[in-house]
């Protein structure tokens, strides 16, 4: 036990004991708990008061906390400590997390895609269950047109690059439910733009239901979209859209606000 009342065994000799003590008086504050006092930080971190004091003026010293004489609590500049590890990250990592979460939420898998040329490619995906013939990983491509993640990145574009993606694409019919016109697109497209999400129904593989919602940066750009899916047998349209639908838009909109965070979006 050190002189600041906490026990540490197993570190090596490189471990700074003030370090773990300045982050562990950090950590004591919470949504549950935004403001503390002396009593408070040295109970909830197990340091003496005396201790506690030191690491809280250090902190308001550096502008991490603020003080009335009495209580002390946090100020946004400790947002800088996060920012710093999510600027670091790829779309995919920063994706992940949050796929796992709502994976787990609804029971089904969930993945994020980006468009490349016609077609659409898997860069993070959580898989609960196989529902299709074809195995989906990281790297998987599907054509646009018949995706729920396709549909979403299409209605993203500028009118320029839309053109230039219809007259590029091959309309296949993959089932009887495909679309198969540049001219049927188009409108679905409005209403994906219009509603803010997609939802396809064996379009791309019969059985097959999947809905998907865009992830923007923060200049309000689609960047990739999210997605889950589902076997038509158990999950009815009306289901996909009472039971999962919010879920994925509240999923998106995460993703979206640690994004907002990091100076740029990279892919991989």
């Amino acid at each position: 036990m050190d002189e600041a009342g906490v026990q540490h065994s197993g570190r090596g000799a490189h471990h700074v004991q003030s370090l773990e003590r300045g982050l562990a008086v950090i950590k004591a504050f919470n949504a549950g708990a935004p403001e503390l006092t002396l009593s408070d930080v040295a109970k909830a971190t197990g340091l003496t008061r005396a201790a506690a004091r030191r690491f809280l003026l250090t902190l308001a010293d550096l502008g991490y906390v603020r003080t009335d004489g009495k209580y002390f609590s946090l100020t946004a500049r400790v947002l800088e400590l996060g920012y710093a590890f999510l600027s670091s990250l790829s779309l995919p990592e920063v994706a992940q997390p949050h796929l796992e979460r709502l994976s787990a939420q609804v029971h089904e898998s969930s993945s994020v895609s980006v468009l490349e040329d016609t077609d659409i490619v898997y860069v993070a995906r959580v898989a609960v269950s196989r529902i299709m013939a074809l195995s989906i990983n990281v790297g998987t491509r599907f054509p646009a047109h018949a995706t729920s993640m396709g549909h979403v990145l299409l209605a993203g574009l500028d009118e320029q690059r839309l053109r230039r993606y219809l007259s590029a694409a091959r309309f296949e019919q993959l089932t009887p439910r495909t679309i198969t016109s540049p001219s049927a697109l188009r409108r679905e497209l409005d209403t994906v733009r219009e509603q803010g999400w997609a939802l396809v129904d064996q379009e791309l593989e019969e059985g097959l239901r999947s809905v998907a919602a865009p992830i923007r940066d923060r200049d309000g750009k689609v960047v990739a979209a999210i997605n889950l899916s589902t076997h038509a047998s158990r999950t009815s349209a009306e289901s996909v859209r009472a039971r999962l639908l919010p879920p994925l838009l509240d999923a998106a909109k995460h993703i979206e606000a640690d994004l907002a965070v990091a100076p740029s979006t990279r892919v991989s």
